[in-house]
């Protein structure tokens, strides 16, 4: 049993022992921007495995209670864009003045998240606000969520719905907004599920993400990263193998529907770019055109851009979660396997399955390369012994670490080494000059 403490908000694990300020995992859950709760999320067998660390796992608003969003916003009188994102920064500025209460070192602080919650690293990497206070000194990005950040202007038809639909949608905006600030919980909740096709069709912004506000986030964070203006802190990225959001058969259907504004001409580009002949199967090439643009291709783009100036190191994860049909390597596998086999719901429940001891064995690689790199900088200081060197990604020679079990069943590491394809390194150069229409 962890001798683990716990506050409600945010969570907080770290066993209780004589360790002085030791550095910090700052954990951002994911789910779309729409669901999640932190505590799904269990920490307590890596405090087990690393007790000198302290995790925290925070609470921030979801759907519209943190991302509604209407050009009327940019008015501070009238509230706030990007709440739940601020309600980010605001948690980390909770740690940066209250960590070292718990035994945390404020200044070795690793932001971490997957999915909305890696999307979430890169806005932290980009954003405005937040740089100059130095809330961290590491990020680890899994699976980068590359959904569009739109405008609040390109909110405004999925406002009017939501406002509609709460019981708010006369009058001038001012008002609408202080009729949902009024309104129940329940009414507000009613009024966010039903915003989405096929109720709510008259624009493709169907969800309630980031925007680029023009303060706190200035532009898309591709473009941002393309121009130098990030932090320099050490990195961890990665995917899936068979990451993907999208499901059907038909490429060009699937992209417009993920990327609302993107062209016929992109389309088009995209769809040259993977080549019939480079795939096995129209689903294998179907998982790749659409998983490069919606995650896989944040590697190479935040990959070569880091590299370049500090220590960057990139994977790709390859095993798959057994209690998923699918023989793929599908999107949050690496969460059923460093979570104590967990499967969340949509409606923020989650389930537990029993994990074998080879499954055991591996995530337990997993984590040592996660918090080798929380304590240190570098994955590979306080690496597992039979774990291999996990060696830097750079722009001269594109290293990933392929993390997976060992093939025969045994208790050994099965993670490889290879190097980034010319292939891959050329898509994903296409996905990141599509800045401007994909949107992220």
């Amino acid at each position: 049993m962890c001798g683990c403490f716990h506050s409600s908000s945010p969570s907080l694990w770290r066993r209780l022992s004589s360790y002085a300020s030791v550095p910090v995992l700052f954990y951002i859950h994911g789910g779309a921007y729409i669901f999640g709760n932190p505590r799904n999320r269990p920490f307590d067998h890596w405090i087990n495995q690393s007790p000198n660390v302290v995790i925290v796992s925070v609470y921030y608003r979801l759907s519209s209670f943190g991302f509604l969003s209407i050009s009327e916003l940019h008015d501070p009188a009238n509230g706030d864009l990007n709440a739940g994102f601020l309600d980010q920064i605001q948690a980390l500025r909770w740690v940066k003045d209250h960590i070292a209460s718990f035994g945390g070192d404020p200044s070795k602080v690793t932001i971490n998240g997957e999915s909305a919650g890696g999307s979430s690293v890169e806005l932290h990497l980009v954003a405005r606000v937040g740089q100059g206070e130095r809330l961290f000194t590491g990020a680890i990005a899994q699976s980068v969520y590359r959904a569009p950040l739109p405008t609040p202007e390109q909110q405004k038809p999925l406002f009017q719905y939501y406002a509609d639909k709460a019981g708010c949608g006369a009058g001038p905006i001012a008002e609408q907004l202080e009729c949902l600030r009024k309104a129940p919980v329940s009414a507000l909740a009613r009024a966010q599920d039903s915003a989405v096709p096929p109720n709510f069709i008259a624009s493709g912004y169907n969800k309630f993400h980031p925007v680029v506000d023009g303060n706190v986030i200035k532009d898309f964070p591709t473009r941002l990263i393309s121009e130098g203006k990030f932090a320099r802190v050490p990195l961890i990225v990665g995917a899936t193998t068979n990451e993907t959001y999208s499901g059907g058969t038909n490429v060009g259907v699937a992209l417009r529907q993920f990327f609302p504004s993107i062209t016929d001409e992109e389309v088009i580009e995209l769809d040259q770019a993977y080549p019939i002949q480079s795939f096995s199967s129209d689903a294998l090439r179907f998982q790749t055109v659409t998983g490069d643009s919606e995650f896989k291709c944040a590697s190479t783009i935040l990959g070569t851009a880091f590299s370049e100036s500090v220590g960057t190191w990139v994977y790709r994860y390859n095993q798959r979660n057994p209690t998923n049909p699918s023989p793929a390597v599908t999107h949050t596998a690496d969460n059923w396997m460093m979570f104590l086999g967990t499967n969340n719901g949509l409606n923020g429940t989650v389930t537990f399955s029993d994990m074998t001891s080879v499954e055991t064995a591996f995530a337990s690689e997993l984590i040592a390369y996660w918090l080798s790199f929380v304590r240190s900088g570098d994955p590979n200081s306080f690496k597992l012994s039979r774990s291999p060197v996990w060696t830097k990604y750079t722009p001269m020679r594109r290293n990933k670490i392929v993390l997976q079990q060992v093939p025969d069943g045994s208790k050994g590491s099965g993670s490889v080494l290879e190097v980034e394809s010319e292939e891959e390194t050329v898509r994903c150069g296409v996905v990141a000059n599509q800045v401007e229409r994909q949107q992220n």
